[in-house]
């Protein structure tokens, strides 16, 4: 068995089924926590981005058993998360329906993130939202009754130009959608990518050393997240962060979330994340863009930007 199928072979189908019951999707009502409770302080709001098919699969890889083992770990962690379609992604892999319908079936919400993950700085506005439009009816015939009126820019490029920019937020409200921001990301694409290359060659003493980077580099990022809040508006926020449905994250899932709650993380929805003032500009989009980040944010007070941890090489079993 491949290793990273290992986390999946013990899935059952109550770990599946039980997720409904510890966490409840986006679109629930708020319950009152029960007495003598309190949220954490510090909290994340797990967003993925390319549903159903994110990446190069691994030499016998599934995009089924990816997500799967990544719901598994959700479901274990009491994890909410949300997901962002492309209608366009997984075209041919019989799987790729199948991903979305576990998915939902374990009450996670599905958003729009463009039919073919479009470049709005390469398309212009009329394409852009033109693929933003097609996508819907794939995303309504999966997402029944729950809210997927979110948005996801892919490439988070929201456009260079102040009246493009305007133009998509414009189109963006007419259609009742808010922006899903991302104010945590440590690049986890790059992982999946240098996973499939080590993968082909059997390469155990890179993944291995995968593995030590990627559980580094979202350390290192969570921590400048929080520092630049910290910094910049003098408090932690609810922070969203960004990852994908690939095959390494798969692998690291549980491992990642363990990590994030030896942190001093909990884990909220997106809808409550955003409930923060913060996000004020991503929940109205009358307001100009671009959606607010910590990074700019902090380069407006003329704070320091720290680096980014760095990715994989591109040459990791080249």
């Amino acid at each position: 068995m491949h290793g990273w199928k290992v986390l999946a072979a013990g899935l059952t189908a109550a770990v599946v089924a039980g997720w409904a019951s510890a966490a409840p999707p986006e679109g629930a009502k708020h319950q009152t926590p029960a007495v003598g409770t309190s949220p954490a302080r510090r909290q994340i709001a797990l967003t993925f981005d390319d549903l159903p098919a994110h990446g190069p699969l691994p030499i016998g890889g599934d995009r089924l058993v990816i997500a799967r083992t990544i719901i598994a770990a959700l479901a274990q962690h009491h994890a909410p998360a949300f997901g962002f379609m492309n209608a366009t992604f997984g075209a041919g892999d019989p799987n790729a329906p199948k991903v979305l319908a576990a998915w939902r079936s374990a009450g996670l919400p599905i958003g729009n993130h463009t039919a073919g993950h479009v470049n709005l700085d390469t398309v212009g506005s009329s394409a852009f939202l033109a693929d933003a439009l097609h996508n819907e009816p794939a995303i309504a015939a999966v997402a029944g009754d729950s809210d997927w009126h979110w948005f996801r820019y892919p490439f988070l490029a929201e456009g260079q130009d102040a009246s493009v920019r305007d133009t998509v937020r414009a189109g963006l409200r007419a259609r009742g959608y808010r922006i899903a921001a991302v104010t945590m990301s440590f690049g986890d694409y790059a992982w999946n990518d240098a996973f499939a290359r080590c993968t082909a060659r059997k390469d155990m003493t890179a993944i291995a050393a995968l593995e030590t980077s990627y559980l580094a580099a979202a350390r290192a990022q969570a921590q400048r997240s929080r520092d630049l809040a910290r910094a910049a508006l003098g408090r932690d926020i609810p922070y969203v962060l960004l990852l994908h449905l690939g095959a390494f994250d798969a692998r690291m899932m549980p491992r990642l979330l363990d990590l994030y709650a030896r942190m001093g993380f909990g884990f909220t929805t997106l809808r409550k994340a955003e409930a923060d003032p913060f996000y004020e500009g991503s929940r109205n989009l009358s307001q100009p863009g671009p959606t607010a980040t910590l990074e700019a944010t902090a380069h407006a007070k003329g704070l320091p930007i720290p680096d980014n941890a760095p990715l994989p090489s591109a040459t990791v079993c080249a």
